[in-house]
């Protein structure tokens, strides 16, 4: 069995160009960092994607998933 390796995450939600231009929207952190225990990095990666709200999941491909191993 193999060991678990500690991760951290912040999921950022940035806005569209469009967005940008027309409203003056910022990029915003959705979930602050977040340390997890993972048997590797795809494995966090889907515990942090499980994270993203429920609002935002529309918007996928404005979603950025910050990880980091330790």
């Amino acid at each position: 069995m193999s060991k678990s390796t500690l991760f951290q995450y912040a999921i950022i939600w940035h806005p569209t160009d469009k967005q940008i231009k027309d409203e003056g929207l910022k990029s915003i952190v959705l979930v602050e960092p977040k340390t997890i225990l993972a048997s590797d990095v795809n494995a966090a990666n889907m515990a942090a994607a499980m994270d993203i709200p429920a609002d935002k999941k529309g918007e996928l491909d404005q979603i950025q998933i910050a990880m980091r191993p330790f």
